[in-house]
């Protein structure tokens, strides 16, 4: 048993090191990340990619490589970038106005416009910008990026608007790494000025320190346990780091709340938001 567990977080380090460009030499294994989760009371994995110097540090790497969970809010990321590159969402000023059914969250029962709804994960403006897609583009893009496609192609079988919702698609947290640094470096298959919109709304706090950008996430696992997700990069003297969070915990946890502190904590813990990065 040993020596297979062995065989197996060595080919974890090989995959990781040669699809990062790196020598295995630059990958570290922190499980003291583990304090973090256990002080809420989550299970999960974090991992940060320090593209200057080609480090990876990760913690819970079976959970990192292996596990595929529904993206959730994180599909917003690709929603959009389908929806500007199709014309379907003109700019990150567009309104998309409220049906008018009342929703729990009321910060939803408005107008909204992209970047609003992006901001505040508003599910009915991105369920909207999925119908105007429709299937067939949205599934020839989904191909094309080879989204969530680890094992196996991600195929829409149920509705259109909430496949990424329904445990109908799932993705691995190296999945949605690889997404956001070939995002920031304008590397998926989307017009440039496409790409620079979603990265625009993707950022969430903005000094003279650093820069956080990112896009969360939450939904249920068939067994009615909460998903969270966090997926993004911390800039610091225009140099970026990139990272990505996943945690699981009870169906009823204060998941808003939890994911942002572990994120938090844990950049802390490794000394950002200092500017000396």
């Amino acid at each position: 048993m040993f020596l297979k567990t062995s065989v197996r977080i060595v080919t974890c380090l090989i995959f990781i090191a040669c699809f990062f460009s790196s020598c295995s030499d630059n990958i570290t294994v922190d499980n003291d990340l583990k304090q973090y989760f256990d002080e809420y009371h989550v299970t999960g994995t974090f991992a940060m990619l320090n593209n200057g110097q080609a480090q990876f540090t990760v913690y819970n790497l079976p959970e990192y490589t292996d596990s595929a969970y529904l993206p959730a809010s994180t599909f917003k990321i690709v929603n959009a970038l389908i929806g500007l590159q199709k014309g379907v969402i003109s700019g990150k000023n567009m309104v998309i106005p409220w049906d008018h059914i009342v929703r729990a969250d009321t910060n939803w029962n408005k107008d909204l416009t992209m970047e609003q709804a992006f901001k505040l994960s508003a599910v009915p403006y991105f369920q909207e910008v999925a119908r105007r897609i429709g299937k067939d583009t949205m599934q020839l893009w989904l191909d094309s990026l080879g989204y969530a496609s680890k094992y196996g192609r991600a195929v829409i079988k149920n509705d259109l608007d909430s496949f990424w919702l329904d445990n109908n698609i799932k993705i691995t947290a190296d999945e949605q790494l690889g997404l956001v640094k070939k995002l920031y470096f304008d590397q998926l298959p989307f017009q440039n000025r496409v790409q620079d919109v979603v990265k625009d709304v993707m950022l969430q706090e903005d000094n003279s320190n650093y820069k956080l950008s990112y896009k969360t996430g939450w939904g249920f696992k068939e067994n009615g346990n909460s998903i969270g997700w966090i997926v993004g990069w911390e800039e610091e003297n225009k140099h970026p780091y990139f990272f990505v969070l996943q945690i699981e915990g009870p169906h009823d946890m204060d998941m808003k709340n939890i994911r942002i502190s572990i994120l938090k904590n844990i950049l802390a813990h490794y000394g950002f938001f200092k500017g000396t990065k």
